[in-house]
């Protein structure tokens, strides 16, 4: 059995041996052991987006400032419904009530109530966006586009890294007069899918720090682009799915 390790375009012969005993990875002592890295690519337009949406408030005092900010989140949320999100599609993310100790508002206590939102259809995601501003919303943070089915374009991108494996290795067996007589293991590298990382079989990288907040009304706007009504319009683009997958298989002589 003889080894050939192949990462990208680079083969490494490591060894051989006429008479080599049982190999585990179930190569026969007439087979030589290819081992091929690739990966694949494969877009689709996302289909649903989140985005963070909430209300900063400020009074004298807790009990005030955490008042008002109730009743300025319950206006968020009844915008949020008026455009047919489910209450299980709007969850919250921080509640928070503290003393300023700075500038103009020193002795003033702020209360925030931050949401994250779910919008099903990204074609309304916009319209979601400007109804929140328009209740009042002066945190915001987003959208995070994405696939209700991740799993459908992934499959593809590992497709394209099989047929990738499979090319390269006939590639060196025909330059070796060989042929593929089979396909050994499969493994999993994992990969990503937007800023979303596709399990493997080791831990996956960690993810990207939390998006900042936009504390400026003026700045609420910056998540979407505006179109002529006035509403805020998100554009989807194509997000990628990209895997990398490693093949062992083994070669025969022709």
């Amino acid at each position: 059995m003889r080894t050939l390790i192949l990462s990208g375009a680079v083969p490494l012969l490591v060894g051989g041996c006429g008479n080599a005993a049982y190999d585990a990875r179930g190569v026969d002592h007439e087979e030589t052991l290819l081992s091929v890295s690739t990966t694949g690519e494969a877009e689709s337009r996302p289909d649903e987006a989140q985005f963070q949406a909430g209300i900063n408030t400020w009074a004298r005092n807790a009990k005030a400032a955490t008042a008002a900010n109730h009743e300025q989140i319950e206006e968020i949320v009844a915008a949020l419904k008026e455009q047919g999100i489910p209450e299980d599609d709007i969850q919250t993310r921080t509640v928070s009530v503290q003393r300023i100790d700075w500038g103009d508002r020193k002795g003033q206590f702020q209360a925030s109530n931050v949401v994250n939102v779910t919008v099903r259809n990204v074609d309304r995601a916009g319209e979601a966006v400007t109804a929140v501003t328009d209740a009042g919303a002066n945190l915001m943070s987003g959208p995070d586009l994405r696939m209700a089915d991740p799993e459908t374009t992934a499959n593809l991108a590992y497709a394209q890294a099989f047929k990738a494996a499979r090319a390269r290795a006939d590639a060196y067996a025909q330059a070796a007069n060989m042929e593929i007589s089979r396909v050994l293991t499969i493994r999993d590298a994992g990969g990503s899918q937007g800023s979303r990382y596709l399990p493997a079989a080791m831990p996956p990288p960690p993810p990207p720090p939390p998006a900042r907040m936009a504390y400026p009304q003026a700045m609420v706007e910056s998540v979407a682009t505006m179109d002529a009504s006035g509403s805020g319009r998100i554009m989807p683009g194509q997000t990628t799915s990209a895997v990398a997958i490693q093949v062992d298989f083994a070669l025969r002589p022709k």
